[in-house]
């Protein structure tokens, strides 16, 4: 595997903020991400934020930006992700380097979370995103194992797993809500402590049988519940169904 190395993601950041420096109608700019206060490692991607003069389309600078990034240093725009009023374009570099890129209005450029930290221009004070609910989590949880269940029955194996493992990350994020962990994108799971990871591994599913489907989705079932303490009331209501779904 070809990987980037430390200095050419520094010199995609230097060639990206020379960019936005260069480009009138961007007005702010910050690192984001476990990059912005030095907590990054080797492996971690870049992630930059701009704030684009108000009444400029975003549209418009996202596609000179893209030209520019795709002929000058080979980036390639997988997909584009719009969150209240930014854009985030996603690019993948050589040696697999991901640049994370938000472009905002200027008079809402400011911080959603703790990891920004603004290089030039200035941001607004923004509430900062919060963390989903344990009522979310765990709601979404058993969702997922109504889905996968009724899957089964219809002979949809590959999407039964699919919904098995969306039970596992809800019952683990809710984990990491209890332990003070980040509870999103699975950022928190690795800091778990082991015996609570060793209760999960049996929540993989091993093969697409029916009856595989069934053991693994008994065990994440087990593990939803056994993480529900921030909602045990919620859990105990529909704890009898929820294991009636794949009795043991």
């Amino acid at each position: 595997m070809k990987r980037f190395t430390i200095g050419e993601r520094d010199r995609v950041r230097d060639r990206i903020v020379a960019m936005a420096h260069a480009d009138p109608r961007v007005v702010a700019g910050a690192m984001i991400g476990s990059l912005a206060h030095g907590s990054g490692d080797e492996w971690s991607d870049l992630d930059l934020g701009f704030g684009v003069a108000d009444g400029v389309p975003l549209a418009d600078v996202l596609a000179d930006w893209t030209e520019s990034l795709e002929r000058e240093l080979d980036a390639v725009h997988l997909f584009d992700l719009p969150r209240l009023s930014s854009i985030y374009r996603v690019f993948l570099f050589p040696g697999s380097l991901q640049v994370d890129l938000s472009f905002t209005p200027a008079s809402e450029f400011g911080a959603l979370g703790p990891n920004f930290k603004v290089f030039f221009g200035n941001a607004v004070e923004r509430g900062h995103m919060e963390p989903p609910s344990a009522q979310y989590l765990f709601g979404m949880g058993a969702h997922h194992a109504v889905r996968a269940r009724f899957c089964v029955e219809r002979g949809r194996v590959w999407q039964a797993q699919y919904w098995i493992d969306g039970i596992r990350d809800s019952a683990l994020s809710l984990a990491c809500r209890r332990r003070g962990l980040e509870a999103l994108w699975g950022r928190g799971y690795d800091e778990l402590p082991a015996e609570v990871l060793r209760q999960f591994e049996d929540t993989l599913v091993r093969s697409i049988d029916a009856d595989e489907l069934l053991r693994a989705l008994e065990r994440a079932i087990d593990g939803l519940l056994r993480e529900a303490d921030e909602v045990r009331e919620l859990a105990t209501k529909v704890e009898v169904q929820l294991r009636e779904l794949a009795p043991g």
